[in-house]
C-alpha cells in the first residue's frame, strides 16, 4: 500500500490527469468506477435510435423508409398503415388505406383491380382524394362512368418494375402506352406536374408513390 505522502501525490497526478484527459485518471487508478458507466451508458443506445425505421409512421431514418408530407396521414397501424400495405398486393392494399379511398373507386369502376394485383411488379403513382377532388365534379362523374376513359387514366398511372428513388427520374412508358417524366431526387419528386407527397411505400408487388394531382395522359 502507498504511504501516506505517497497517497498524496497520485491524488495531485490525478487531479491533474482529470483535467488534462479523462482516460489518464481512469488508467490510474484501481477501481475505475464513473468512466466505464459514462462510455457504456450513452453511445450504443443513441446509435440505435439513430439509424432504426419505424414503417408505421413514415420515418425516414432508413433509405428504405417511406418519404414525404403525407405519410403522416397514413394510419400507424393496422391494414392501412405502411406495414399492413407490405403484405398486400397493391390493389388490396389501396383498398385499406383512408387516403386512397377515391382511387380504389375508380379502380373498382374500371376493373383493373385483378389487373394491378396480379402484376410481378410494378410503380404505382397515386393519387390522394385530394387529387381527385381538384377535378370538377361533373367532370369526375363522367370520367368514372367511362369504363373505357377512366382505365386508359388509371393505367397511365402505372410503370412497369419496382421503382426505387435512385431509379425514380427519368422518363418512364406507362402501362397506357404513354411516358410519364419523373424529375427531383432525394426526398422530392415531380411526376409530370404531380408532386410526390408520400413516396416509396411498399406492398406485396409494387413500390407506390403518392401523388397530389391526377395524371392524364396525352390526348393525341
Amino acid at each position: 500500500m502507498f504511504s501516506t505522502r505517497s497517497k498524496t501525490a497520485a491524488a495531485l497526478l490525478c487531479s491533474a490527469a482529470i483535467a488534462v484527459s479523462a482516460s489518464a485518471c481512469s488508467s490510474s487508478t484501481s477501481k475505475p468506477a464513473a468512466a466505464p458507466a459514462a462510455s457504456s451508458s450513452s453511445s450504443m443506445p443513441v446509435a440505435a435510435s439513430s439509424s432504426s425505421s419505424d414503417m408505421s409512421t413514415g420515418s425516414t431514418g432508413s433509405a428504405d423508409a417511406p418519404f414525404g408530407t403525407a405519410c403522416s396521414a397514413v394510419p400507424s397501424t393496422g391494414p392501412g398503415s405502411f406495414t399492413g400495405m407490405a403484405t398486400d398486393p397493391v390493389a388490396t392494399a389501396a383498398s385499406h388505406n383512408p387516403v386512397l379511398s377515391t382511387l380504389v373507386t375508380a379502380v373498382g369502376a374500371a376493373g383493373v383491380g385483378d389487373t394491378l394485383n396480379s402484376a410481378p411488379g410494378i410503380t404505382v403513382f397515386a393519387p390522394t382524394n385530394d387529387a381527385f377532388a381538384k377535378i370538377p365534379a361533373d367532370t369526375l362523374k363522367s370520367v368514372l362512368a367511362d369504363k373505357a376513359q377512366l382505365t386508359k387514366i388509371l393505367t397511365y398511372h402505372v410503370v412497369s418494375g419496382r421503382l426505387s428513388p435512385s431509379q425514380l427520374a427519368g422518363t418512364h412508358t406507362t402501362l397506357e402506352g404513354g411516358t410519364v417524366t419523373v424529375t427531383g431526387s432525394g426526398q422530392s419528386f415531380k411526376v409530370d406536374n404531380a408532386n410526390v407527397v408520400c413516396g416509396n411505400v411498399q406492398t406485396a408487388n409494387a413500390t407506390v408513390y403518392i401523388v397530389d394531382s391526377v395524371l392524364m395522359p396525352p390526348t393525341s
